[in-house]
């Protein structure tokens, strides 16, 4: 213990191991869905199953290994949602391109992002990104996991005539992810206030029990602990269509998605954790980034989509998470899970929904720091809010945000508010339109 103590100045950081572990597990149990959903989509290209699964946990472990141990920051990483859905109904069965193609296209980002983190480039980006921008997309982030979270239970539902509306919430028999969800939701808010640790990872627990009678918790029907083979996806790289057109756009998208996924993120939950120095910077963003690029290229080598810093990690900062033994609980949760992984996919999502939710109830605390005086500041605020669950994406949000800051500034006379690399940002990000 005194050498966790001491490894992750947890004194300094006004934090203790037990706050730490805690903190690791609730982190974890909100995105654990990863090792079931990560499998189920990139499967759909005619990759294996079971592969995949033992990829997803791999790359996984090595990336948040690397947070852990070098960055010794509280954020977990695995293979991003909305990235896997790119490299499987995009790449694979929308462009007509093979698997390999799509792993060859996330191999060579991993290395690209290796070398702009050693270079410092992503350091920049996330430094130029204005103090009043960085606060908004803290609680952008907030709505963007709580409706995730609302999704998940089933509360929220798609709709032809007004794109989402409330789902069926009185009939436990058509919908009982949505009345498991919200029973978890009133006990989790009740620990809450009444200031019990653990509250969220305690209503996690008894969203699964409760789903139990309602048939949302499935037992597992095998307890079988040998982890699938790697070796049909293991380096299956394909070469000959590295120069292509396709293969430029492909890689540049999956580069702009995660590197302002990610940069979102560690921004929004850091300064959710009032990480952020006294200039608004994430501390040892340098390692941080480097993590995420590590473990795209692993994860890339292992078979898997892009590995990204997920927003969940949120939920572990909320329960006190301060440092780098945060993830590395959550590593060594993903270790076990390998071998008791019919265990962990029995949590349902309905389990994990209050958790996602109450945790982007808590990120709306930064807004008392923005300046919405000046319009020039609060418009792109508001947009880089809004635009986050609306278009179901982090950076999409920043994309709306830093454009407007700089049309506005730009077209107000406030040249001196915009930094050679947010001009820079805002050019690609009008490329990237007109891609």
């Amino acid at each position: 213990m005194n050498f966790l103590t001491r490894f992750f100045q947890l004194h300094d950081n006004k934090t203790n191991v037990r706050t730490e572990i805690l903190a690791g597990i609730t982190t974890f149990m909100t995105m654990a869905y990863i090792l079931a959903v990560n499998p189920d989509i990139l499967s759909s290209t005619g990759m294996d199953k079971g592969a995949v699964f033992t990829a997803t946990v791999l790359a996984s472990l090595v990336a948040t290994l690397v947070m852990a141990l070098y960055a010794k920051l509280p954020f977990a990483l695995a293979p991003g949602m909305g990235l896997n859905a790119f490299f499987a109904f995009t790449v694979v069965l929308g462009m007509g391109h093979s698997w390999q193609f799509a792993l060859t296209a996330v191999f060579l980002e991993g290395l690209i992002f290796i070398a702009l983190t050693a270079f410092n480039i992503r350091e920049m980006i996330v430094n130029s990104i204005p103090n009043n921008m960085k606060h908004a997309i803290s609680v952008g982030i907030g709505l963007f996991i709580a409706f995730i979270g609302l999704k998940n239970a089933g509360i929220i539902v798609s709709s032809q005539a007004t794109f989402v509306t409330l789902g069926d919430l009185t009939n436990p028999t058509d919908n009982p992810g949505a009345i498991v969800a919200l029973l978890a939701l009133v006990v989790t808010a009740v620990l809450l206030a009444l200031r019990v640790k653990g509250a969220l990872l305690i209503g996690i627990l008894v969203g699964t029990v409760l789903g139990l009678p309602f048939g949302v918790t499935k037992l597992p029907e095998s307890f079988d602990m040998t982890p699938p083979s790697l070796s049909p996806i293991f380096m299956k790289f394909e070469w000959t269509q590295i120069f292509s057109f396709d293969m430029l756009v492909v890689v540049f998208t999956f580069l702009f998605v995660d590197m302002f996924d990610t940069v979102g993120t560690l921004i929004g939950v850091s300064s959710k954790a009032n990480m952020l120095d006294a200039e608004g910077r994430v501390p040892r963003v340098k390692q941080a980034l480097m993590a995420d690029a590590i473990g795209t290229t692993a994860g890339a080598i292992l078979g898997t989509s892009t590995v990204t810093t997920y927003v969940e990690s949120a939920a572990g900062v909320s329960e006190g998470g301060r440092t780098g033994l945060t993830s590395l609980t959550v590593a060594v949760l993903f270790l076990l899970a390998l071998f008791l992984s019919p265990i962990f996919l029995m949590i349902p999502g309905a389990a994990t929904a209050p958790a996602l939710i109450l945790v982007g109830a808590m990120m709306m605390t930064p807004i008392k720091n923005i300046e919405f005086d000046d319009f020039t500041e609060s418009i792109p605020v508001f947009l880089t809010i809004v635009m986050m669950p609306l278009a179901y994406s982090i950076s999409e949000g920043i994309l709306f945000g830093v454009l407007s800051y700089v049309i506005l500034k730009l077209l107000t006379g406030k040249l001196k508010d915009i930094s050679i690399v947010t001009a820079v940002l805002a050019i690609l990000f009008l490329l990237k339109f007109m891609m």
